[in-house]
């Protein structure tokens, strides 16, 4: 009888270890649609302000996310000799052109020490026209972001807090990111009341 009671308390302790491991992902987070390719996005156990390291905007003055705040951002961080990120990138410019606007920017930033020349030959060369040439030749910010390789792309949230990242290249303009997107976008009402 006696272990029969230990089991039966084991048992309740694993449940709610359980349930408090499952409470750690926000409950807004668990209802993003995360189908095809952005099953590979990682969702962060609990959103958190992302890093505010400095980097340059198109005119070369100092920027950060803050910026940014009150919009959904996916932050792509890049180099003009990576390779995935050439196949990436238009993709990312044509979601800046499809969602970019009050609700949604895509910032791209260039972890690139060769300099702004290069960035911007590279984002003719790619075709790219929607998207600003943000540039870190220090690499500062891809440190500060927690960035392993590149590309790598964040999902931010309009407080600034991260909702998870993908590393490596993505379709992110395929049906699949914009849904997820989307919902992201969507709980712009779902958060106006907490």
């Amino acid at each position: 009888m006696a272990l029969m009671k230990r089991v039966a308390m084991m048992a309740v302790l694993m449940m709610t270890v359980l349930a408090s491991v499952a409470l750690a992902v926000p409950a807004l987070a668990a209802d993003l649609p995360r189908d095809g390719e952005m099953r590979k996005l990682s969702l962060s156990a609990e959103r958190k302000p992302v890093a505010q390291p400095e980097f340059s905007d198109p005119a070369d003055q100092p920027t950060t996310l803050e910026a940014q705040r009150g919009k959904v951002v996916l932050l792509n961080l890049w180099a003009t000799w990576c390779i995935p990120c050439r196949a990436e990138m238009p993709a990312l410019d044509r979601l800046q052109a499809q969602r970019g606007g009050k609700d949604f920017e895509v910032v791209a930033v260039a972890q690139d020490r060769g300099g702004r020349a290069k960035v911007e030959k590279f984002l003719a060369e790619t075709k790219v026209v929607h998207l600003k040439p943000y540039l870190d030749a220090s690499m500062k910010s891809g440190r500060a972001w927690g960035a392993v390789g590149l590309p790598t792309t964040i999902l931010i949230d309009r407080q600034g807090r991260e909702v998870g990242r993908l590393v490596g290249e993505a379709v992110w303009d395929g049906p699949d990111a914009l849904k997820l997107i989307d919902a992201l976008i969507a709980e712009k009402t779902k958060t106006a009341g907490k």
